[in-house]
């Protein structure tokens, strides 16, 4: 089994990959280096996320593989269905940090020694490799103090890695994602989870969500 400490091989190609798509940008698609992985795929998670955070009363965020991190920088938040406009994504949750944790971008790749009320997790766990996946989402629960979200696209991606590879490296039906991820909820038993499976329907552009969790909004 592998672990964070001894992880596979391929999960060290794989940061090497990222790394270079951080600095020179992804060429398939002519994205600059500060349009690739900038984080804005948080932004369409935030409500969600915010449900969480005040079902829980949680005051303290991890982002784990926020990428550039810019969804939390100062600007207009605008939520659909209420009239209020907020400064920024932390305005907006009404919490008192949020940490940004990236491997493959160096001003966020040294690993928390900290645990946090919250870790999110947002079209990050398809970019792990396969034989990985059982350490990674273990670590989202055991940095967390009271809940885990998440967002999985179980579909392949339309950016692609240097060397070729499509960059979903993991690409796996919702029930091969429940297992494990069920796997982990249980050594947290007291961790409230929800995690967001984004399931393409054929070979269209229909997306069907499948939702894991362990309870339901009051």
């Amino acid at each position: 089994m592998y672990t964070r400490e001894n992880p596979s091989a391929r999960y060290t190609e794989l940061l090497s990959q990222y790394q270079q798509l951080h600095t020179e940008g992804e060429k398939n698609l002519g994205l600059a280096p500060e349009n690739t992985f900038p984080g804005q795929s948080l932004l369409t998670q935030a409500s969600i996320i915010k449900k969480l955070i005040d079902a829980t009363g949680a005051k303290t965020i991890l982002d784990y593989g926020a990428g550039k991190g810019k969804q939390y920088l100062p600007r207009p938040v605008q939520v659909d269905g209420e009239a209020k406009q907020y400064t920024s994504i932390q305005h907006y949750w009404g919490v008192d940090s949020i940490t940004c944790y990236d491997p493959c971008y160096q001003p966020f790749n040294q690993l928390p020694s900290e645990k946090f009320d919250g870790v999110i997790s947002t079209d990050v766990l398809e970019h792990c490799p396969e034989e990985d996946v059982e350490w990674i989402i273990d670590g989202l629960f055991s940095f967390s103090n009271l809940f885990v979200f998440g967002n999985i696209a179980c579909y392949p991606a339309k950016k692609h890695l240097p060397n070729g590879e499509n960059a979903h490296c993991t690409i796996r039906p919702g029930e091969w994602w429940q297992e494990h991820i069920k796997n982990a909820a249980n050594r947290y038993p007291d961790r409230v989870f929800e995690f967001l499976l984004d399931v393409q329907i054929g070979n269209g552009p229909k997306i069907q969500r499948q939702r894991i969790a362990n309870f339901e909004y009051s």
